[in-house]
């Protein structure tokens, strides 16, 4: 069978089982099956596929068709200007989080060296992508699982920033190193009952403990202004991503730590996704 004739099984496959994007997840497959880019399938779709290969393809298929998303068969999910390498034990990184990235490069144009602190780290998709924009900037990544530490640590030896990062296994309530001019946090959000309306994909395949914001979905966020509030440097920003229906709460938990809201800012959908405020 050549490589066309198997994307177009595959999508077939995937479009009966529901899964959205069928046709552009077989040829992502495919591309991992052959270990080739996406180009290589696009421009050779005539050539023949060895047994293993084609077998190898079809198990990614059956896997994809249960629900399990593409990045966590591929290793592989692309944000801002990079390929970060990703596990099942990790949240894959959103597009709508590069909004936080672009008003952190915003706010830092004029930044010559800045102290930065991500709380969550998660894959380091946010702190390790500044740390490549901002070459004389440094980081410092906290996050409750081991395995996302270790997962943030590959990344940043694949991106060249790992000489500038620190980074710590902590409770977000146990951290007190050091004073930080910027801290940023991607915090557990999504509200515990409100897990049956998520995609399949996520609420089956993605890790809970970096979903599950509690009964009202803020009860990581509390903990993370908190202690922000005693971690940040006086005139120093926050930027926090938030859930779509979460803006006035959030913003009345800063303003209660001591926080000056400089701005809200919508995703992609319209939605409120992510406050930026400074500490006064």
């Amino acid at each position: 069978m050549n490589i066309s004739s198997a994307i177009s099984a595959g999508s077939k496959i995937l479009r009966n089982k529901f899964i959205p994007s069928p046709q552009l997840d077989s040829e992502i497959l495919m591309a991992k099956a052959i270990n080739k880019d996406r180009s290589y399938i696009l421009l050779n779709p005539k050539n023949f596929l060895n047994k293993k290969k084609l077998n190898l393809f079809n198990i990614l298929i059956e896997k994809r068709s249960l629900g399990i998303p593409v990045s966590y068969l591929t290793n592989i999910k692309s944000f801002w200007n990079s390929e970060f390498y990703i596990t099942n034990n990790i949240l894959i990184p959103r597009p709508d989080t590069e909004l936080v990235i672009e008003n952190i490069l915003k706010l830092t144009k004029q930044k010559k060296k800045l102290n930065i602190l991500d709380i969550g780290v998660g894959s380091g998709c946010i702190l390790l992508s500044i740390l490549r924009e901002r070459k004389n900037f440094y980081g410092t990544g906290i996050d409750i699982s081991q395995k996302c530490v270790n997962i943030s640590k590959i990344n940043a030896v694949r991106l060249k920033v790992s000489s500038r990062l620190k980074l710590y296994k902590s409770d977000v309530d146990k951290f007190s190193l050091g004073k930080y001019d910027l801290i940023v946090s991607n915090p557990p959000y999504i509200k515990t009952n409100s897990f049956k309306y998520l995609e399949k994909d996520v609420a089956k395949f993605e890790p809970k403990l970096a979903l599950n914001g509690g009964l009202d979905g803020l009860s990581v966020i509390r903990k993370v202004i908190k202690k922000s509030s005693e971690l940040i440097k006086k005139n120093g920003n926050f930027i926090l991503e938030i859930g779509f229906d979460q803006k006035n709460e959030v913003i009345n938990l800063l303003k209660k730590e001591g926080f000056y809201i400089n701005s809200t800012q919508k995703d992609l959908a319209n939605n409120y996704r992510c406050i930026v405020s400074t500490k006064i």
